[in-house]
């Protein structure tokens, strides 16, 4: 799949041991000239884990996209009416949440 000039806006949600896993695959979309746009829940963004700090993996993902962190509701809100995105990426996401895709 040719993903250059693609927009992806990839969030990350609060499943913590996963973050590293995850982390290496936004390196390969940017790998593929993807332009990713990083967004984290409040959690992802805040918080301290036995997994690694917030801090640590925010400025990881920053660095890699080049791109700052969008990680509230109202930096996120314009996403979808503005059509900022081509694709967008859910990660981890659960069986529960994949099933509602129409």
């Amino acid at each position: 799949m040719e993903l250059k000039g693609k927009k992806i806006g990839f969030c990350l949600t609060g499943s913590f041991c996963t973050f590293q896993k995850t982390i290496e695959q936004i390196k390969a979309l940017v790998k593929k000239d993807a332009e990713v746009f990083p967004i984290m829940s409040y959690s992802a963004y805040n918080l301290d884990t036995k997994f690694g700090s917030s801090s640590d993996f925010v400025s990881q993902i920053e660095k890699i996209t080049g791109k700052e962190i969008i990680h509230t509701i109202q930096e996120a809100e314009p996403i979808g009416p503005k059509k900022l995105v081509d694709i967008m990426i859910i990660a981890p996401c659960s069986r529960k949440y994949t099933c509602k895709v129409k």
